[in-house]
């Protein structure tokens, strides 16, 4: 007699980011569908950059509304140069004060990932990356805001772009800089069921 098989639970990915997506895909998972929630993502006063990036992990996964059997995987990429957080860089010049602050510097970038399983069983892990820039010269930081890659990122950069280039020293998760670190992402899924091997 065989045992019935429960169908494997549906993800959500709780993100807009193209990026996200693609990273998923390295684990060989595609979403079963994409959910952009819509939280304040407004540090709190006094919030560490550690304790913000989980919460703002936490609150994308919650944000989503799930139907019966499905998961949801959400993220967050903060970047911190000591206790203070930078936000994403709305515009060119927020680019320009960003990479001034960065320039010559190492900082962390904090990626943390959170898994709501179809149990509704909630798992998080963060990933700590440390990026050090070259010193950048005036020219340098012109020529990469006006090539706008930088817009929308945390920090003011993108690792996979042309700002890999600037970057003299990194210790941790290449791709948790991107915005989904691999390593504890497979590990969340695998402790959900969601991902087999």
């Amino acid at each position: 007699m065989t045992m019935p098989v429960a169908p494997a639970p549906a993800l959500v990915l709780a993100s807009s980011s193209p990026r996200r997506r693609e990273l998923l895909g390295r684990l060989g998972i595609a979403p079963s569908r994409i959910a952009s929630p819509d939280i304040d993502e407004t540090p709190k006063k006094g919030e560490l950059p550690r304790a913000y990036a989980l919460r703002l992990a936490q609150e994308k996964a919650r944000a989503v509304d799930l139907t019966p059997g499905e998961a949801v995987l959400a993220g967050d990429t903060t970047v911190a140069l000591g206790r203070r957080i930078l936000d994403k860089a709305d515009t060119p010049d927020d680019v320009r004060k960003m990479l001034r602050l960065l320039s010559g510097r190492r900082h962390a970038c904090l990626s943390s990932v959170c898994v709501i399983g179809a149990d509704g069983r909630l798992r998080t892990r963060l990933s700590e990356t440390v990026v050090g820039f070259t010193r950048l010269s005036p020219a340098e930081i012109d020529a990469y805001v006006d090539c706008g890659e930088g817009l929308g990122k945390a920090g003011g950069y993108a690792i996979q772009g042309r700002a890999e280039s600037l970057i003299r020293f990194i210790a941790g998760s290449h791709s948790g800089v991107m915005g989904l670190p691999l390593f504890e992402t497979r590990a969340l899924l695998r402790a959900a069921g969601l991902l087999l091997g």
